[in-house]
């Protein structure tokens, strides 16, 4: 640990934010406030936190700090790549060949966790700070404190959940590094125990966070906003499983996007074309009359810019809660480094080092796709095709157009590729959190007795969970095809089992790419007690040594990281996953 906070506590106290302020985000302060503050390299930290514009320039870093590269790559790589979403790609480096080989070592770049260190510090630099300028800038007010500590302990507990996540036990830390006195080097704390914390950190505040901020729609989707908090409490209560409190957030999120969707858009319908699927308000892949999809692609992923204003021309917001991205002059531009082209794929390449197993992106007309129904949208919106290879088209496509006839086999793609890539990462959105709940549900109604039938209870909240799903899923596949390839209650509601399945499949098709999947795998296995279900999803994309890599992956350890080498050198108080133990993590297979 003292290895994350010598770097951390050189930053702090030699200029407090490495990172320029973001002007376009302050709704409380103007440019002119930030552009008025003296260069941060001259900046020391006793003479720093005197006024508001010093409180949301180190708000505002923490929020281009969870945006760097560093901690975007990660969100893909622990999120994403251990799972059957991902194989090796076109010109994969070595770390990352070693990860989708199941050779995961303390030495391999990815199992380094500063860049989340660094966000949580921040996060604590604001929070420890900002009441001390409340004191003494009377145009600090105490509501916009209380708001602004609200946003720095979501960001906080965000980063934590991250790391429990990929690591299981960490260090939880709610103190900045600005004290020489004080030892860092601290043990990891328990996966539950740090889960309880983040929670009740995020409860505490969650009343405090702004509902609505007055200047853009994009801002309220860029900070973090309630519902931001009760997507991230919703998601932390599933891990938790406490399903109850799951349903209660995941319904506060709902609940908010229909009545928006009745104040803003029902009274103008040709404004903006959603539409209701069951109750819930979505965008729909086409419009009406029209035999072109891809609607619902190119409103919540597109990258496409106007020259003369910087804004996006084609992106709304309705269905995003919180994602990470710049907006003003550098809305969403990205640099070479960054992940999207990176992994991805660009204009010029089209492949990136990431690539996607066959059974994906086979075609489920002239082959069996088990992943995919015919007349799914998803199918041909998220994945590419380059000689016989798939990869991934999700964030590095700018604009998909579906063409199709009343016919169930003909779906045609056409992939547009922006010349200056740029992307905003969706950390939750609506379909997201309606499937969180749908998993709550399922939980909550329990098993099925072997050779009975479901209780009244249990019928509602299985078919309350089979709405959300259904949802989501109608959506995404061909309305104007024959009705023959459709989602029906009865053949998913004769175990918990098999409602479970139904969602994690569904969770797959609509959030692949997004950094989710590994994650979805890691809970249930976790809830489980073995990793039979994801064993059976991950073991088929390994066309060698699968036997070997199924009985590595077997026990719950290694279901996580390997702490980095870095960090157990300098911190004798961590140690590491006993899957990664030198005699085992050296061992290639």
């Amino acid at each position: 640990m003292i290895n994350i906070y010598n770097n951390i506590k050189r930053y702090t106290r030699r200029a407090v934010v490495l990172a320029l302020p973001l002007c376009g985000m302050a709704s409380v302060a103007s440019c002119n406030d930030f552009l008025s503050i003296k260069p941060l390299n001259e900046v020391v930290l006793e003479n720093y936190w005197t006024e508001e514009a010093d409180v949301y320039s180190v708000l505002f870093s923490c929020y281009e700090s969870l945006n760097s590269s560093d901690c975007q790559k990660r969100m893909v790589i622990w999120g994403e790549s251990r799972s059957d979403n991902m194989q090796a790609g076109a010109n994969t480096p070595n770390d990352l060949n070693q990860i989708f080989k199941e050779n995961i070592l303390e030495t391999n770049s990815y199992a380094n966790w500063l860049s989340f260190y660094e966000v949580i510090n921040r996060c604590n630099t604001v929070i420890h700070y900002a009441p001390e300028v409340c004191a003494i800038d009377p145009n600090f007010t105490e509501a916009e404190l209380r708001a602004t500590i609200a946003e720095a302990v979501t960001l906080r507990s965000l980063a934590h959940f991250y790391l429990i996540r990929t690591f299981r036990d960490v260090p939880y830390v709610n103190e900045p590094s600005i004290d020489d006195g004080k030892s860092y080097r601290v043990p990891a704390d328990k996966f539950d125990y740090v889960l309880d914390r983040i929670i009740d950190d995020v409860e505490a505040i969650k009343n405090d966070a702004v509902i609505r901020y007055a200047e853009t729609t994009m801002e309220n989707k860029y900070r973090i906003t309630r519902a931001a908090c009760y997507a991230l409490l919703a998601d932390m209560y599933l891990w938790k499983g406490d399903w109850q409190k799951c349903i209660e957030n995941c319904d506060l999120v709902i609940n908010q996007k229909i009545a928006e969707y009745e104040r803003d858009y029902q009274r103008n319908p040709s404004s903006v074309n959603l539409e209701l699927f069951g109750k819930y308000p979505l965008y729909p892949e086409s419009q009406s009359g029209s035999n072109t999809l891809g609607l619902a692609y190119n409103k919540i992923f597109p990258r496409t810019l106007t020259s003369s204003t910087g804004m996006l021309s084609t992106r709304l917001y309705f269905e995003s809660i919180f994602e990470l991205g710049n907006y003003g002059n550098n809305i969403g531009r990205m640099k070479s480094a960054d992940p999207v082209p990176t992994f991805y794929g660009t204009r010029e390449t089209k492949t990136g080092q990431i690539g996607v197993p066959a059974f994906l992106f086979s075609d489920p007309v002239s082959s069996t796709n088990d992943y995919f129904s015919k007349t799914d949208c998803r199918r041909l919106e998220n994945i590419s095709v380059q000689n016989n290879k798939g990869y991934i088209s999700k964030y590095a496509v700018d604009e998909v157009t579906i063409t199709t006839t009343l016919s169930n086999s003909d779906m045609k793609v056409n992939m547009e590729y922006d010349n200056n890539p740029s992307y905003n990462w969706i950390v939750y959105r609506l379909t997201d959190v309606m499937l969180m709940r749908a998993e709550a549900l399922v939980e909550l109604a329990g098993d099925v007795e072997p050779g009975s039938t479901l209780t009244e209870t249990q019928e509602k909240y299985y078919r309350d969970a089979f709405s959300c799903v259904s949802a989501v899923w109608r959506r995404a596949n061909n309305k104007r095809v024959a009705a023959n390839d459709t989602l029906v209650f009865d053949d998913y509601a004769s175990s918990r089992l098999t409602m479970e399945n139904l969602i994690l499949d569904e969770r797959q098709r609509e959030l692949m790419f997004e950094g989710k999947r590994w994650f979805d795998l890691v809970r249930f296995c976790l809830r489980d007690g073995n990793n039979t279900r994801m064993l059976s999803k991950v073991i088929p994309k390994f066309q060698e040594n699968g036997p070997a890599i199924r009985i590595k992956l077997s026990t719950q350890d290694m279901l996580f990281w390997p702490y980095s080498r870095d960090e157990i050198k300098v911190n004798p108080y961590l140690k590491q996953n006993p899957a990664y133990e030198t005699d085992k993590s050296e061992k290639n297979f």
